[in-house]
């Protein structure tokens, strides 16, 4: 295009000069040379204008090529954007949390026998899944391994059948196998300045509010870590507005930890005349119907009430209520007959009010703004019913429990850990899948004191945990269930009927040491 208009101005311009030398000589000189200057002037505007026009022509055509390409880039843009959603929408997203543990674990009874075991060494995976359709339904998951090294002969199936319930399968140790430790849909919608939560599945009902500090300060589960800290299969249902004060969360659980339903395979066999002959192997009743005079469905519900939490203050509130919850009730046990066994003995009620401050005041300094402390007293009360007894009475007893911890930074860019909790006589809670080897130390009658240092590695990949846990029973049935199994008796009591051979050696105090290495990603 300049070519063109550089050959139109030259041979404008020399027609120009030509006209001038053949004008008539009447003309004077100087009129001459002003209408070569003329002419000049008009072809040099004339070739302006021409290529000006031309140039912007050109531009205005680029423009609307610009921008219809700008207008299939953004219908591209949102396209993909659309199929990337879609994507993720339509795929599990999993997540892998796997620990490697030593534990040195010491045990001292009311006799001065000593039980230990100096090197214990697991491995524990965690598989999270989370699937989300919608913004307002969520599907996630948990699976879960926990295995000492090597080979466990006769792990399972020990302990009477305590540890055969689910309440612990993915806490305690175990077999090779992958378990279902968290499996449910949650759905989260929204009605003005109201949202609503509704949950039904495996529940997330370990590592609870508190009880996630010194495990590398995890995401708090929902209930809360003092009185509730074990699997169960349940729903729940909640409330949340900010209407009256930040956070405000009201939430009702329910949950089931037995069901009393007979086996299908075992009982495939069925007739509806008794008069036939039954073959070896059959039976006369159908499968998964509920079997009389065996322990009956476990079922728990509750609510949590959180009245203010504004992500750096937290106030937390739990009720529930345990229904026909299991037991040993040994009186009515005759020696030398048939194993006792398990039985619904009553209900348990328990009650949890907790604080949590995540950062001391506001901008103080550094260390107080990553300094986390807290502090939850607890209540614990037995109902026994149908002649049955808890905690080796027949009569209701109440208990109670304090907890008190901090963390605070190091120079290594960790945290330490401290940790205190008392348990009266008859305090009882539902912590048996706490993450201890030694024992649930919040389920404790007496003193339990825990010191921890938690250091990164490689941020949010690796880590690694220094732990000692050290625990001072003041009474017997810590640890067992509702029982006559948990019968309080002071260490004193048990320390003399143990020498008069009229009890056994209880364990009176108990350590676990921890290191462990922990990756996430």
């Amino acid at each position: 295009t300049t070519h063109n208009i550089t050959n139109f101005y030259h041979k404008f311009f020399h027609f120009d000069f030509f006209f001038a030398m053949i004008v008539p000589n009447y003309l004077t000189k100087g009129e001459k040379m002003k209408k070569i200057i003329a002419l000049s002037a008009v072809a040099f505007l004339s070739t302006s204008i021409y290529a000006n026009a031309d140039v912007q022509s050109q531009i205005d055509e680029l423009n609307a090529k610009l921008q219809k390409l700008e207008k299939l880039n953004e219908r591209q843009n949102k396209s993909i954007s659309e199929v990337k959603m879609q994507s993720a929408k339509d795929n599990i997203k999993f997540d892998v949390d796997f620990r490697t543990a030593y534990d040195n674990i010491q045990y001292e009874t009311v006799g001065g026998k000593k039980y230990g075991n100096d090197a214990l060494y697991s491995n524990r995976l965690w598989l999270n899944m989370g699937y989300a359709p919608t913004d307002t339904m969520i599907f996630k998951g948990q699976l879960a391994y926990h295995k000492a090294f090597g080979a466990s002969y006769a792990q399972r199936g020990t302990g009477m059948g305590f540890d055969t319930f689910d309440w612990i399968s993915s806490e305690s140790l175990n077999d090779d196998k992958i378990r279902v430790r968290e499996a449910y849909w949650l759905w989260t919608p929204k009605l003005g300045d109201f949202g609503f939560t509704a949950s039904i599945g495996r529940r997330p009902s370990t590592n609870g509010f508190l009880a996630n500090i010194r495990e590398d300060d995890d995401h708090p589960k929902s209930p809360s870590g003092h009185v509730i800290n074990m699997e169960f299969d349940g729903a729940s249902f909640g409330v949340k507005t900010d209407l009256l004060l930040p956070g405000m969360l009201f939430k009702v659980c329910l949950g089931r930890g037995l069901s009393n339903a007979s086996g299908w395979a075992a009982n495939a066999t069925h007739y509806a005349t008794t008069g036939l002959p039954v073959p070896a192997g059959g039976s006369l009743n159908p499968g998964n119907y509920v079997e009389d005079g065996s322990i009956d469905n476990v079922d728990m519900a509750g609510f949590i009430f959180v009245p203010y939490n504004d992500g750096q203050y937290t106030l937390q509130t739990t009720w529930y209520r345990g229904f026909d919850v299991p037991g040993m009730d040994m009186s009515t046990y005759v020696p030398n007959t048939a194993p006792a066994t398990l039985k619904n003995v009553g209900d348990m009620d328990g009650m949890a009010l907790s604080v949590q401050a995540k950062g001391i005041g506001d901008g103080i300094s550094d260390f107080l703004d990553d300094t986390t402390i807290f502090a939850s007293y607890a209540v614990s009360k037995s109902h026994p019913k149908d002649g049955a007894r808890m905690f080796g009475s027949g009569d209701s007893k109440t208990g109670n429990s304090v907890w008190v911890g901090a963390t605070v930074p190091n120079l290594t860019g960790g945290k330490f850990g401290l940790e205190w909790n008392r348990g009266s006589k008859d305090w009882k809670a539902f912590t048996f899948g706490e993450d201890t080897m030694a024992a649930s130390k919040l389920n404790t009658r007496g003193n339990a004191y825990e010191a921890y240092w938690t250091q990164p590695l490689i941020e949010d990949v690796f880590s690694m945990q220094i732990r000692y846990t050290y625990i001072e029973f003041d009474y017997t049935g810590s640890d067992g269930f509702f029982g006559d199994g948990g019968s309080s008796y002071s260490m004193n009591d048990a320390k003399n009927a143990y020498l008069a051979a009229m009890g056994p050696d209880v364990v009176e105090t108990a350590s676990d040491l921890r290191v462990y290495f922990r990756y996430r990603y």
